[in-house]
């Protein structure tokens, strides 16, 4: 296998799906990339093939890519680090990074979710971990993307956000392209909340589409998702118009309808009446949302944020609940207004 030469620019941290397709997109504007692989076998492959054939077949990647396994070489001296590693490992990921970083490089997390035990946001797990003098240099990218239809070129619009606007203008014009817009936003917590809890509702939608269930069931599940995404966003500090905007109710259409969801694609098993383990065990990539009901289920009691939705999906994976009685469950609960105001 290729040993990375050093005069790559940027190293994308996760070869995944959405890790080689943010890293070609990179490639392909000229940039010199090192797209970082946790499985030797893989990378050996996409040096000798220019194929992730595993979580991204039929697509030739750019010649501006090379690979490599050890992180601490992947990560040294870059200008820009993206991390794309699944949220539950993100942790572990970026401790072992750490040591090399270079202090002026810019940091850009694209992973979706919430950590299980700590239930932080990835933003509050780069803080905890990265020196104060960095955080400055944080941003996320997040925003309704299937990684297949990115690599295809067709049109696509996601967010950059940042605490310093500067920042997610830096992120806005290194990863903008003809086709992939991409526009400033400073609502991490927001942005960060939208992304993780939309894989949630994904699997719920599923649930109903694997129960037979019709358009109306989508549509009130998006909506009241939405809602519940709403609630403990602003609980958290979230500021209400971000959940109206691509990473609130755009990722979560896309995630819901999208036959590339693979939360969706989970849900719809569950709904036929597979175990969770029969469905996982037949999946390579991660579905982000079975983990992520666990965190935002509990982060939602600990906050006392009222969740219905999120509560049946957490009984359905983690308490073995039959899907049919969870929508029951949902339909039967008391009558309610549907917009409760301050004023």
């Amino acid at each position: 296998m290729q040993t990375p030469t050093g005069t790559e620019e940027f190293a994308v941290i996760g070869a995944g799906s959405w890790g080689t397709t943010l890293a070609n997109l990179l490639a392909e504007k000229g940039h010199r990339v090192l797209l970082w692989c946790y499985e030797s076998d893989l990378a050996e492959r996409m040096q000798q093939t220019r194929v992730n054939d595993t979580y991204l077949p039929g697509h030739t990647l750019s010649e501006n890519l090379s690979y490599g396994t050890d992180l601490q070489q992947a990560v040294q001296g870059k200008k820009l680090l993206l991390f794309v590693s699944p949220s539950q490992v993100t942790r572990q990921v970026l401790q072992q990074a750490l040591p090399q970083i270079d202090p002026q490089a810019l940091i850009v997390c694209a992973s979706k979710g919430i950590e299980n035990d700590s239930l932080l946001l990835m933003s509050q797990v780069f803080e905890e971990l990265l020196p104060s003098a960095l955080h400055r240099q944080l941003g996320f990218l997040s925003g309704p993307s299937f990684a297949k239809e990115v690599i295809q070129g067709m049109p696509t619009a996601v967010v950059a956000a940042a605490r310093d606007l500067q920042v997610a203008e830096q992120i806005q014009a290194v990863f903008s392209t003809k086709t992939f817009r991409v526009y400033t936003h400073d609502d991490i917590v927001g942005v960060e909340l939208g992304g993780a809890m939309k894989n949630v509702i994904a699997l719920a939608a599923g649930v109903a589409d694997g129960l037979g269930f019709g358009h109306n069931s989508r549509a009130a599940l998006i909506t009241r998702g939405l809602a519940e995404m709403t609630r403990l966003g602003l609980k958290l500090g979230g500021a209400p118009e971000t959940f109206a905007g691509l990473t609130g109710m755009g990722d979560l259409v896309l995630t819901c309808t999208g036959d590339l969801s693979r939360n969706r694609s989970v849900g719809i098993e569950l709904g036929k009446g597979r175990t969770l383990d029969e469905i996982l065990g037949g999946m390579q990539m991660v579905a982000e949302g079975v983990k992520t009901t666990l965190s935002a289920y509990q982060l939602a009691q600990k906050l006392g944020v009222e969740v219905p939705i999120i509560e049946q999906m957490y009984q359905i994976l983690y308490q073995n609940k039959d899907p049919r009685q969870a929508v029951s469950d949902l339909m039967l609960r008391d009558l309610k207004a549907e917009a409760v105001r301050d004023d």
